[in-house]
């Protein structure tokens, strides 16, 4: 393990075959040494893969454990390029507030657990904005954390954009745990 907590290895073919590459800290292009990523191990630690050099694109988040096929982290595709070891996972307090802007007035949430619907759990469809408190995140376009992820740490998220989203639909949301 490295010192700063994370290890993981992305082989290019499922079933952990192919050429492998290893990471035990951020690496923002590694697309030249693998050109696609069908499975994963991470020893320790959460890592964020992306979809392009420089942590661009989509990305994935993955924790402990093996990942035999992309379609087990949700991967719309074979292609990651970048990876970075996510801060705060070892928190043992989470803590975010959401924030619903309807038509009469802006409705804040505060929340520590995970939540699978947005729309059940709070009567409300779009988060507009939020302020993550403690620990890190992972926002859903989907219910029961589903399609598209979107990695929140630590800060203030005034708009979709602030999160990588193009628009304000996240339908779950969970906590990042190692």
């Amino acid at each position: 393990m490295s010192k700063d907590g994370g290890r993981s290895e992305i082989k290019s073919e499922r079933n952990f075959l192919g050429r492998r590459y290893e990471c035990d800290s951020n690496c923002p292009d590694f697309h030249t040494s693998l050109a696609r990523c069908n499975s994963s191990k991470v020893e320790s630690g959460a890592w964020a893969l992306y979809e392009k050099p420089n942590f661009a694109g989509y990305v994935y988040i993955l924790t402990k454990g093996e990942y035999a096929d992309y379609r087990r982290w949700m991967g719309f595709n074979d292609h990651v390029a970048s990876c970075r070891l996510i801060n705060q996972v070892s928190s043992s307090i989470y803590k975010i507030q959401i924030v619903n802007k309807g038509e009469y007035e802006s409705q804040t949430i505060e929340f520590t657990e995970d939540c699978p619907s947005v729309f059940e759990q709070f009567h409300i469809q779009h988060i507009d904005s939020c302020n993550v408190l403690d620990g890190a995140w992972v926002f859903y376009e989907q219910a029961n954390y589903r399609g598209r992820q979107y990695l929140l740490e630590k800060g203030e998220y005034k708009k979709a954009a602030d999160w990588g989203a193009t628009s304000s639909t996240v339908e779950s949301f969970r906590r990042i745990i190692e």
